[in-house]
């Protein structure tokens, strides 16, 4: 099957999407994930590139304070779900809790791409992807699902991701993240803006 091709390279490149609105205080939020993301270099997670740190609005709209996001693309030489767990574990040491979806989180590492890998399969994500939002608000897969089955809705993640991996091309969508951060309407980029640390 191709994604066990694809899940063996020697090196992959992974896309991962970091968020924090720990307090409304966005600077304490940019200083909570750069230190994830330091500890996620001192666990051996090879960074080669980084976005701004952008600020944005909380989803969904007045669930809690605005969100410091930040992308990263990673080079990994392990199966995407042993990277999934090293990003679950930085997220635990972090204080994360799981009350509820889309609920105030210290800190939030979504693991967006791994390669051009379809996870678990093409049907599966399809069904994940065209999941209306009022089932989304209802249900989370309970199985890793790659890529991330909304990235291609979200400014928070298109525009940071862009910052990092503008060519990488949906392997469904057949559209680069470029391609679809371009896509999205002025409102959705207006969400989204660059967060300066002081």
């Amino acid at each position: 099957m191709p994604q066990a091709k694809n899940h063996q390279n020697a090196h992959t490149k992974a896309l991962v999407l970091l968020g924090s609105n720990i307090t409304f205080a966005l600077e304490d939020s940019a200083k909570l994930v750069r230190d994830a993301l330091n500890c996620l270099s001192e666990r051996g997670v090879r960074i080669t590139s980084l976005s701004r740190y952008y600020s944005t609005a909380c989803f969904p709209a007045g669930a809690g304070p605005d969100f410091i996001n930040v992308a990263a693309a990673l080079e990994v030489d392990e199966p995407a779900e042993v990277l999934l767990q090293k990003l679950h574990d930085v997220e635990d040491e972090f204080g994360r809790e799981r009350p509820s979806r889309w609920a105030q989180r210290t800190l939030d590492i979504d693991l967006i791409a791994y390669g051009d890998c379809v996870l678990p399969d093409r049907e599966t994500f399809e069904h994940w992807m065209n999941l209306p939002l009022e089932e989304q608000m209802k249900q989370a897969p309970d199985q890793l699902i790659l890529p991330h089955p909304r990235v291609q809705d979200r400014g928070f993640a298109l525009i940071p991701l862009a910052d990092v991996a503008p060519d990488w091309c949906h392997p469904i969508l057949g559209k680069t993240i470029k391609e679809m951060a371009d896509a999205l309407s002025e409102d959705a980029k207006n969400e989204v803006s660059p967060f300066e640390m002081g």
